[in-house]
């Protein structure tokens, strides 16, 4: 599925559509007149050039979840398609089915699908939709467009429509995807349940069947706490080794496709662990409303927390940029410019830079294209009240926030220990990447601020202001930063992606 991109020069809004990208021009412009703003003017190309939409304009669809409504609004033209679409939308503005929740849960056989669906199903009320039920007796390798067809009637029932719907076991495939997609079928959430071929075939064995209900339970796996369902249970169906090898295998080589074909809206869970876990990983994930504004991270934290590092990290996996606010300076210190030169003047003498320099320079680097469109990392700014309240009001603000906390030992350890090669640029630490050989450690070199002194004073600087700090961002998140990096790195991620 295509989309089509409202392009902004401080963000941008994207939308489901047909292939196309939607330029526009202010009303009543003509030709390159200028388009005014309230950050300035901006040149703009008649029929090229996107328009471009200051900060304030993308603060206030952030906070209103402008994105997310224009993408649930025409998410639910495509798959209801109402013969008059404008008074559909004022229905479904006025009321509150934007709400209700559209689940695929998909996953090779064996794996749990359904006992999961049900109980999402009636945790959120919703239809639960087995792929039994659509089917009612043809085989399962229906050609994809009676397959969509199907699908499509039954989710257009007042049921579903109203209390929102959860798929099971479909889409199989790629195609089927693709097919979907085309047909305006989108879910807001996809669970992928995955597990090793060995245990799937040991649950595929152990199946058995509540008659009156239905539910499935295992052996092994589930086992009902009632004694009187447990008693009435019956061997269910199971695949043979043979018929399960081969289902195992067609998933196998589909599940790349799938992965990719709905990449934004989807969360792969493990399926061997206890189901508890999985229904709650799951049930946490469905009711998270998904959002695709751009991540704006702001990593906080005593010198030797790690924010370097981590900021890094995070850069890379989501493919934002890494805002180093000490390199950033040093970088428009050696550019030559006027306000490079009075930069440089406060570098040589050891002097901190003042905020208003510093702001100035930081709203220019994320106000730039990059920044916009695939969010940001920002480190090393703000270290007092002053400058986050700044920041906070320069438009600029982030919309996530982590406070690394770290003990004082554990930073003392981090910083005085390490070193640099002058020859080779290579930094070394004497516990963690301790140098090569005797000749790489004769001529390590510590840089002056790492001195135990100096150190001892930076973090109890940080320590008084951090209460501060901390007052300005109620809502951030705390993350223990004491660990190895790759554990603070899964302590970070999980906590981005579960809110």
């Amino acid at each position: 599925m295509s989309i089509f991109t409202l392009q902004a020069h401080h963000g941008s809004l994207k939308f489901p559509a047909f292939g196309r990208t939607m330029m526009t021009t202010p009303s009543g412009s003509h030709g390159n007149r200028g388009v005014e703003s309230l950050s300035g003017k901006y040149s703009m190309d008649e029929t090229r050039r996107p328009l471009r939409i200051p900060p304030q304009m993308r603060s206030y669809a952030e906070k209103h979840d402008l994105s997310q409504l224009a993408q649930d609004l025409v998410s639910n033209l495509l798959i209801d398609q109402p013969d008059d679409p404008i008074s559909y939308l004022i229905n479904l503005l006025q009321g509150s089915s934007l709400d209700i929740p559209r689940v695929m849960v998909i996953g090779p056989p064996a794996v749990g699908k359904y006992t999961l669906c049900k109980r999402l199903s009636t945790e959120l009320r919703a239809v639960h939709v087995t792929t039994e039920s659509l089917l009612q007796g043809h085989s399962e390798d229906l050609p994809s467009e009676l397959l969509v067809q199907m699908v499509q009637q039954r989710l257009k029932k007042v049921d579903c429509l109203t209390k929102g719907w959860v798929l099971q076991g479909i889409p199989k495939t790629r195609l089927q995807a693709l097919s979907l997609q085309q047909a305006g079928i989108l879910p807001k959430h996809l669970v992928m349940l995955e597990a090793p071929d060995d245990v799937l075939q040991e649950r595929n064995q152990g199946r058995m069947v509540d008659p009156q209900t239905k539910d499935v339970y295992h052996q092994i796996f589930i086992w009902p706490s009632d004694d009187t369902i447990a008693q009435r249970l019956q061997k269910g169906r199971s695949l043979t080794n043979k018929q399960l090898s081969e289902e195992l295998q067609r998933y196998s080589c589909e599940v790349t496709g799938l992965r990719s074909a709905y990449q934004h809206v989807l969360k792969v869970i493990s399926g061997d662990q206890p189901h508890s876990d999985v229904y709650q990983q799951a049930l946490g994930f469905v009711q998270t409303r998904h959002r695709s504004r751009p991540h704006r991270i702001l990593l906080l934290g005593p010198p030797g927390s790690g924010k370097s590092l981590q900021a890094r990290q995070l850069a890379e996996k989501h493919s934002m940029v890494d805002v180093s606010c000490g390199r950033l300076l040093r970088s428009v210190a050696a550019d030559g410019s006027t306000l490079g030169e009075d930069i440089q003047l406060y570098l040589d003498d050891g002097l901190p830079v003042p905020d208003s320099v510093v702001l100035q320079v930081l709203e220019e680097r994320l106000s730039q294209e990059d920044c916009s469109s695939r969010g940001w990392v920002l480190h090393g700014f703000p270290n007092n009240l002053l400058q986050a309240r700044s920041l906070q009001e320069s438009h600029h603000e982030p919309n996530r926030v982590f406070f690394m906390e770290a003990t004082d030992e554990v930073c003392q350890e981090r910083i005085t220990l390490r070193a640099t090669d002058p020859v080779s640029g290579q930094r070394f630490h004497a516990v963690s990447n301790p140098a090569p050989s005797a000749e790489f450690h004769s001529r390590l070199q510590t840089r002056p601020e790492d001195s135990r002194e100096e150190v001892m004073r930076r973090l109890k600087e940080y320590r008084e202001l951090s209460d501060a700090l901390k007052s300005v961002y109620p809502d951030a998140a705390h993350v223990d930063a004491d660990p190895q990096p790759w554990t603070v790195f899964e302590a970070l991620l999980s906590r981005l992606t579960t809110n």
